[in-house]
């Protein structure tokens, strides 16, 4: 039997439309420099791999932090600066560093070319878990609606997460697609809230990465470009 036409498409951000690594160690950079100025009792207590091994402990205390990750980085720069003595006040300030850089992203080549052209044939969104900022990135235009897990209070691999998505373009999961590089995540979450999934292996980021033998994507591809001929003869324009 084959799918239905697609009228949505749905994309991951993190990964999928930008390399995500880079940008997270330059701004975690930018904010202990930032601590080192305004704060120099908390980086003289702490490094850059200790507030992160610190969030990663305190990411199991507290089932909020598993959708909201600024909540997570706030907690944790809070708990840092009452260990240091240091004004509680300013936590506001770093994160406001911190959140300006994390959205300082380069959109992978194919990126910007796809959206254009694809927002001008199908509604288009998009679902995260992660916390960019797309009216600060400058890409929002792009998107008709943009569901972001610390806004919904649950995140990927949950149906609630997609299926909100759809609701919004008022489209049924079975006529929307969903691209992401999260063979978990992003293909088996999708497929299980009923939507069609396409796995975007970026192979010059994760060149090891397999997709597990039950997971099955209704395609793979390794560029927008492949994905964009791909939906070609199966999206519905207009």
């Amino acid at each position: 039997m084959s799918s239905p036409r697609i009228k949505a498409v749905l994309f991951d951000l993190d990964d999928t439309l930008w390399p995500i690594v880079p940008v997270i160690k330059r701004a975690e950079t930018i904010l202990f420099d930032w601590l080192a100025v305004h704060a120099p009792e908390v980086a003289r207590l702490h490094t850059i791999e200790g507030l992160r091994e610190r969030r990663m402990e305190l990411a199991k205390t507290d089932p909020r932090f598993r959708y909201d990750l600024t909540a997570l980085r706030r907690t944790g720069l809070e708990e840092a600066f009452r260990a240091a003595g240091a004004d509680p006040g300013r936590v506001h300030d770093a994160m406001a560093v911190f959140i300006r850089a994390r959205n300082e992203v380069e959109p992978f080549e194919d990126v910007l070319p796809m959206l254009a052209r694809l927002s001008a044939l199908v509604k288009v969104g998009s679902v995260t878990n992660g916390a960019a900022d797309l009216e600060v990135i400058g890409m929002a235009s792009h998107f008709h609606v943009s569901i972001a897990a610390h806004a919904m209070g649950c995140a990927k691999p949950d149906p609630a997460i997609f299926h909100a998505a759809c609701d919004a373009l008022d489209v049924a999961p079975a006529e929307t697609v969903y691209v992401g590089d999260d063979p978990v995540l992003d293909v088996e979450g999708a497929r299980n809230a009923g939507l069609q999934a396409v796995w975007l292996n970026r192979t010059e980021l994760f060149p090891d990465r397999s997709c597990p033998p039950h997971i099955r994507p209704d395609a793979i591809c390794r560029t927008l470009h492949e994905l964009d001929d791909w939906l070609a003869d199966r999206i519905v324009r207009g």
